[in-house]
């Protein structure tokens, strides 16, 4: 037997779960813009794996005792964001991700909060040509 998933809308769309983990395709959504950007998220149990399938993106990350990082991705690597890293995404609007991680991580171990204008200013120095409002 074969599943086979998939999900054309914007946003998160969780698509295959086990006992223990997740995969999820992740399209693009209007915070993804830079000038839309006014969050950064973590999750503490549990790694994220981030694979580019289309689009350009720019991960970044910024764990508690560091400096903002930002990673322009290359299709089909993979990403992993350890727990307790924060987190987000900037990117074009053909982008699609393959996403996976513990099962129910979006419901039950994603902390949010505001990107604060220090990490603002870091990213911006860090931003392709493509990614700039």
């Amino acid at each position: 037997m074969l599943e086979v998933y998939d999900w054309a809308g914007e946003g998160f769309a969780p698509l295959v779960f086990t006992e223990g983990w997740q995969a999820a395709l992740l399209n693009w959504e209007p915070l993804f813009k830079r000038q839309n950007l006014d969050e950064i998220e973590r999750h503490n149990k549990t790694d994220e794996v981030f694979v580019l399938l289309r689009g350009r993106a720019l991960l970044f990350t910024r764990p508690d005792y560091g400096a903002l990082q930002a990673v322009e991705m290359k299709a089909g690597t993979i990403y992993n964001v350890p727990a307790g890293v924060w987190h987000n995404l900037v990117a074009t609007r053909d982008v699609s991700f393959l996403i996976v991680e513990n099962r129910d991580t979006h419901l039950h171990d994603t902390e949010i909060r505001p990107i604060t204008a220090a990490e603002l200013a870091q990213l911006d120095a860090q931003l392709p040509d493509w990614a700039r409002p």
